[in-house]
């Protein structure tokens, strides 16, 4: 299943209000997941049911009452069950032509991300492959969705690209074994680790240069993981302008999924909708010679083999700053 969640731009109630659903295959339609709740009459608990309308991190819990029904509408539909005539009428679904996709998780509880976690991205950035996994986050207000610009700060000259495997967490997890991590992750996105080399390097600390505004591109979808049963196989690539500037494979990864989700569990209770990002493969920007660095204009796009693409536009443009009368 490809999870998304979107704005519906048709005139109606739900326009302008975000939604989470499912990408029909071969067609044109979008499961509204908030339908197929509603739809399901009095067979969920009134609590559950509440907090999965009212909540879009609830959509995300493999064992909410939500997620459960939203899922049995969708394979309903898969199977041939429920035909697509039915689900029209009953309002099940949105038209992927008259919505636009936002960030799957458009504003995770947590954002953690992982540096350093390719051996060839480590040796030319010049540091050591470290011993665990290197720990940092971003702000959540830097995630934006596909095709949306990422903002060039006005202090920076050196804004850099990074595509990487994204990790949606799907179960609260405390202390979780290597061997069950797997159980405990929804699905996988893209993740494009936008970083200002400038802030990063002077601050001598990742934070700010990690979470500008706009930094951390991500979507288009969350694909689960029964559609990806081994995330260490993936081809991994970035390219500018059309030009491949890093193209990898996830089977390089330093700390695999599984050991991720384990290691940050035993200290970060990790919740569903939380955001793993597991690092960047070699071919960014600052390690090039001469560097290469974002400008306006640019697009970058991430593709993740059995994910989609990534594709998000450059800009230098500042938004307006004023105080409300």
């Amino acid at each position: 299943m490809r999870i998304v969640t979107f704005i519906n731009e048709e005139a109606g109630i739900t326009k302008g209000v975000p939604r989470v659903g499912a990408l029909l295959d071969d067609t044109e339609f979008i499961l509204d997941f908030t339908s197929a709740l509603r739809g399901a009459g009095k067979s969920l608990d009134e609590t559950d049911a509440r907090g999965a309308q009212a909540n879009l991190l609830a959509w995300f819990d493999l064992d909410g009452a939500g997620f459960k029904r939203a899922l049995e509408v969708y394979n309903q539909l898969a199977r041939k069950e429920l035909s697509l005539e039915k689900a029209l009428q009953e309002n099940l679904l949105s038209k992927r032509a008259t919505v636009r996709l936002l960030a799957p998780v458009p504003r995770p509880g947590k954002l953690i991300a992982i540096g350093l976690n390719y051996r060839d991205h480590a040796a030319e950035s010049n540091m050591p492959i470290p011993e665990q996994p290197v720990v940092f986050s971003k702000f959540t207000t830097s995630v934006i969705g596909p095709d949306e610009l990422v903002i060039l700060p006005q202090t920076s000259e050196q804004v850099d690209y990074e595509a990487e495997l994204g990790v949606v967490i799907g179960r609260r997890t405390k202390n979780v074994s290597r061997e069950d991590a797997l159980s405990y992750v929804l699905g996988y996105t893209n993740i494009n680790d936008v970083s200002a080399r400038d802030f990063q390097f002077a601050d001598g600390q990742w934070q700010r240069g990690k979470s500008c505004d706009t930094f951390a591109p991500m979507g288009e979808a969350i694909v689960t993981t029964d559609e990806v049963p081994d995330p260490h196989k993936l081809s991994i690539k970035l390219r500018l302008n059309g030009k491949t500037m890093q193209d990898s494979n996830t089977d390089q990864l330093i700390f695999g999924v599984p050991e991720l989700v384990a290691f940050l569990s035993e200290t970060i209770t990790l919740e569903p909708g939380d955001v793993i990002a597991t690092g960047t493969p070699p071919g960014v920007g600052f390690a090039r010679k001469p560097p290469v660095y974002i400008k306006d204009g640019d697009v970058m796009e991430v593709e993740i083999e059995k994910l989609g693409t990534l594709r998000n536009p450059v800009s230098a443009a500042r938004e307006a700053v004023g105080s409300a009368a």
